[in-house]
């Protein structure tokens, strides 16, 4: 038996004493990353917002198996903050969509949550009508023509079927109750709230496909309300996604259980605790880069350069060759070689140590100015 099939359904309940400490613990760090946060520079601090969010959004699609481009989503995501980062990546639609519903949520936090706007951001994550090669009804409730919403994993003739949501005909009241609920006074701590909206979202699973994302951007949207700042800088999807298998076990286990989801709470503060962590390394990445430009202001760099060095600084994945600076900057190999000898010549780009058949590259250590001091949020 399904948590939404039972008699009690929805009246979630947990230990609220057996939750104090960790909530206490969890709030107190919430409110020091914050403070410290709000005490940068506006630059470094629209910096860290901007990387937060794009790891939100590029982290919140990979849990459900779509990779964007970090480009894209950052430029996106700068055009529509009204940042200045240089040339911008144009963005698909697609990736467009996805930034959109983020932003509507984080950054109007404190505007109602309503079926009209739910429809909208569904139909942001779906500007084709298809999810991948499939159609599905877009800014509507699923209606189950096509059989009932199942989360299924395996090969055809060997599926499991994990979680069968509510039928369609119970969406309309379902959602109903949940929106008035979110809405609503109820006294509940907002960090709570945002770990029982997650859930309840996405055990009621209203919309052909899209759910998760929108259960995560509706979470985001209440622990902006429990800071009431639509400043992010942490990503609770980026934790999400180090722990998906975690993420999905849990659910999974909660939705067949009673609805005492006391494990349910204790497994969201833990993972939100760990986000805080991660603030801590974007943090880090963004006084970095700002330590770097600081160094070669003095420095001419033309677009594809910078383009580059900012990927680095931004913590590229494997080793920088020539081929994949010309992929990265979308110029031929013989521009990329001209492009890196030039930062070799100026000591800015250094040869790795040999190794691979390839030829490598690193950014060198910044000499002479430092940037801010770098303290943990814990």
């Amino acid at each position: 038996m399904y948590i939404h099939q039972r008699d009690d359904w929805p009246r979630f309940h947990w230990d609220q004493d057996g939750l104090a400490n960790q909530l206490a613990a969890v709030r107190h760090r919430q409110g020091r990353l914050i403070g410290r946060m709000e005490a940068l520079g506006f630059r470094l601090r629209e910096e860290a917002v901007l990387s937060t969010l794009t790891q939100d959004v590029l982290k919140s699609s990979e849990i459900e198996g779509e990779i964007l481009d970090i480009d894209q989503v950052r430029s996106s995501l700068a055009r529509r903050l009204g940042l200045d980062i240089g040339a911008l990546t144009p963005a698909d639609r697609h990736v467009d969509g996805v930034v959109e519903m983020m932003l509507d949520a984080t950054q109007k936090y404190q505007d109602p949550l309503t079926e009209e706007r739910l429809f909208g951001w569904h139909a942001a994550l779906f500007p084709t009508g298809r999810s991948g090669m499939q159609e599905i009804r877009v800014g509507a409730w699923r209606d189950d023509s096509t059989g009932p919403m199942q989360v299924i994993s395996g090969p055809i003739g060997k599926e499991r079927v994990h979680y069968q949501a509510p039928a369609a005909e119970r969406l309309s009241p379902e959602m109903s109750r949940f929106l008035g609920w979110f809405n609503g006074t109820a006294p509940i701590d907002p960090v709570l709230k945002a770990a029982q909206a997650h859930l309840w979202f996405v055990t009621v699973h209203p919309f052909d496909d899209g759910n998760g994302r929108i259960a995560r951007a509706i979470a985001d949207l209440a622990l902006a309300r429990s800071e009431q700042s639509p400043k992010r800088f942490y990503s609770m999807s980026s934790q999400i996604r180090n722990e998906r298998n975690d993420y999905y076990d849990i659910l999974e286990r909660t939705e067949k259980n009673i609805l005492d989801v006391t494990p349910w709470m204790q497994w969201f503060l833990g993972c939100l605790d760990c986000a805080f962590d991660g603030a801590a390394a974007t943090l880090a990445s963004v006084l970095i880069k700002a330590c770097f430009w600081e160094v070669h202001a003095g420095e001419s760099f033309h677009d594809r350069q910078r383009k580059v060095v900012n990927r680095l600084l931004d913590g590229f994945e494997g080793k920088l060759t020539s081929s994949k600076w010309a992929k990265l900057a979308r110029c031929s190999q013989d521009t990329a070689h001209r492009d890196i000898v030039d930062l070799v010549k100026r000591g800015i780009l250094a040869k790795d140590a040999a190794g691979g058949r390839s030829t490598s590259y690193s950014l060198t250590e910044p000499t002479g100015k430092t940037g801010p001091e770098l303290r943990s949020p814990g």
